[in-house]
């Protein structure tokens, strides 16, 4: 019962990809518990490497890719990233306005 299209991985994509999710999430927090590196580039790197994290996701667990028959799924994640981006500046933008135009 699969419905004509969708595509599945295989038990060594899923498990490529398990592997990348922990070593993305293990790096993170041993940056963090370190004190490594300052905490502005410990914050960069987190941010960066929690995007990486995102794509890895994407990519071998919800197997968005460029093929034919996953276009209208990337279609509509970027669409969805676009309307969840406006939001959150829009709303930074109004609440950083609202703070400037009330404190006298």
């Amino acid at each position: 019962m699969h419905e004509a299209g969708a595509s599945h991985g295989s038990v060594k994509s899923y498990l490529v990809g398990f592997g990348w999710a922990v070593l993305l999430t293990v790096i993170p927090f041993a940056l963090v518990m370190t004190g490594f590196f300052p905490p502005g580039v410990t914050a960069l790197l987190v941010a960066v490497l929690a995007a990486v994290q995102i794509v890895v996701h994407l990519v071998f667990f919800l197997h968005m890719d460029r093929s034919a028959a996953q276009r209208w799924n990337v279609v509509v994640f970027v669409l969805t990233v676009l309307v969840i981006g406006i939001v959150i500046v829009g709303s930074l933008w109004v609440l950083h306005n609202m703070n400037a135009n009330m404190m006298m």
